[in-house]
């Protein structure tokens, strides 16, 4: 009997033991990388004018390669040509007023305007003496009444216009009021903020490229009547390039953001380009319900931005391609992970 006790308690041990070696083992099962699918997608730009007219040229088609600041369509711009030429006139005239008032009056107005009043007051003095010597003359009746009164209003006279020509004088000196001149500055730079409006306008007659990138469509043509609403040329970005992918809700807390990653197409299979997990929304693609059972909330996904390298521009728009994304990594290491043209 002892011995059959001595048997069972010795099974027991060794399962035991089995049991605990048999959990300590690594899970060889447990996957160390996340393989994704998802699409190429990119950043379009519709290319409008601000501004209204015929087209009159449009020097690229669907599938060329732009450059940033590069010229693609203009305008026809006789009216703004002459709308610029008024502005430039009238600024160019207004600068000329201004430069006159700064100037003051010119030696030769001053001369003249000193003249002038020693002139005025030469005869107001002569004036004065006439009027001087008939009052004299009046007792003895050698001079009527009215020819008194007459000589002294006419010395009055003279007198007034002496003054008038000696403040004429002194206004020629002291030159314009600064109050003139302010007015005329003013006045320069409304003129100067309408040539820069016209030739803003000007300047808005032609499309150049915002980036680098490729022509996908051409709409409109030459003879086409465009609004600041109208679409001339769509242009594809071909910076920066990413995979539209979506991560399941079980391995949301493995990715983060700065991960690196392996992107692989159809087109090119044998070759391997790199990238980085760049966004992962916050929020799961579809609404759950209120009630879930554990098999539902699985199907949940995110959707998440991978940033591809492209640097020979054979990722394009729409291409499916597979992502690959090890599970064993930190932000720490996967930060550094960027392309040159995306630094």
């Amino acid at each position: 009997m002892r011995k059959k006790v001595i048997i069972v308690v010795s099974l027991l041990l060794l399962l035991f033991v089995g049991f605990v070696l048999f959990n300590k083992q690594p899970d060889v099962n447990v996957p160390t990388e996340l393989i994704l699918y998802g699409n190429i997608e990119i950043r379009e730009v519709q290319l409008t004018v601000n501004g209204s007219a015929h087209i009159d040229k449009i020097l690229v088609q669907e599938g060329d390669r732009v450059k940033k600041g590069q010229l693609l369509a203009t305008l026809h711009t006789e009216l703004l040509d002459a709308q610029l030429a008024e502005a430039q006139a009238l600024y160019e005239g207004q600068q000329h007023v201004v430069a006159r008032l700064k100037a003051g009056s010119r030696p030769q107005e001053i001369t003249k305007a000193n003249a002038d009043y020693r002139a005025a007051k030469s005869l107001a003095e002569t004036a004065r003496d006439t009027a001087n010597r008939l009052v004299r003359l009046l007792p003895r009746n050698l001079a009527s009444a009215d020819d008194v009164e007459l000589a002294q209003a006419k010395a009055d006279t003279t007198a007034a216009q002496a003054e008038a020509a000696h403040q004429g004088w002194l206004l020629a000196v002291e030159g314009p009021r600064k109050e003139d001149i302010a007015l005329a500055e003013a006045t320069l730079e409304a003129k100067e903020a309408s040539l820069l409006l016209a030739k803003q306008h000007l300047n808005d007659a032609s499309l150049y490229s915002p980036s680098d990138g490729v022509i996908r469509n051409r709409i409109l043509e030459v003879g086409d009547m465009v609004t600041p609403q109208s679409t001339i040329l769509t242009l594809a970005l071909t910076d920066p390039v990413w995979v539209r992918a979506y991560l399941p809700e079980t391995k949301l807390g493995q990715v983060a953001a700065g991960f690196k990653a392996e992107i692989i197409s159809d087109s090119f299979p044998n070759k391997r380009y790199q990238g980085w997990v760049g966004y992962i929304s916050p929020t799961a693609e579809f609404t759950p319900k209120n009630v879930q059972t554990p098999e539902l909330r699985t199907r949940l996904v995110y959707s998440m931005r991978v940033y591809a390298c492209n640097d020979q521009n054979e990722l394009r728009l729409g291409m499916p391609v597979t992502v690959t994304i090890s599970l064993e990594q930190n932000n720490e290491t996967s930060n550094l992970n960027r392309c040159p043209t995306y630094q």
